[in-house]
């Protein structure tokens, strides 16, 4: 009896790691391309290697428009003809513009900078060394479903080229 609740368990256990990677690599697949500025960041960590700390220009500016009080929701991104995109309005449900985007954030709060938005990852990796390769970045390159959910799948330089990826030499 033990053997089979673990057998059954253990199904549905990579059955839902097999839905959450598919969930994924269909929103880099299909998702719309969304390329947000970069607020100031932190280069390095002496414990992890190298690596970003990334910031979004769009979720330090949508802090302002946010009540204290609000710890999740939706934010209104516009976007340029490059897919540039800016912080236009908190989300009221109303239907959005063809240049617009609805992008999922939560309030994050640290001792230092109490009340973050998070709308993307916080963190890019990469090989220890390679740190010259990203001072370039300018932009984080996230895939965005209609429904909010995002993914980074890269960093663009200030002309919107991407920057290698971090594995690769």
């Amino acid at each position: 009896m033990k053997s089979k609740t673990l057998i059954v368990t253990s199904l549905f256990v990579l059955g839902c790691l097999n839905w959450m990677i598919i969930a994924k690599e269909r929103l880099i697949y299909s998702g719309r391309t969304v390329l947000c500025e970069l607020a100031p960041r932190d280069p390095r960590s002496i414990m992890q290697g190298d690596y970003m700390v990334l910031r979004y220009a769009a979720a330090e500016e949508a802090r302002a428009a946010l009540s204290a009080d609000t710890y999740d929701g939706r934010l209104i991104l516009s976007l340029n003809q490059n897919d540039v995109a800016r912080f236009e309005r908190i989300d009221d449900g109303s239907p959005l513009a063809d240049n617009e985007v609805r992008i999922r954030f939560r309030r994050r709060y640290q001792n230092t900078r109490r009340g973050m938005i998070r709308i993307g990852a916080e963190s890019y990796f990469f090989q220890e060394g390679r740190a010259d390769d990203f001072d370039k970045a300018k932009y984080g390159e996230l895939k965005v479903a209609p429904n909010g959910a995002s993914i980074l799948v890269g960093l663009r330089s200030v002309e919107l080229d991407p920057l290698p990826r971090p594995d690769s030499n």
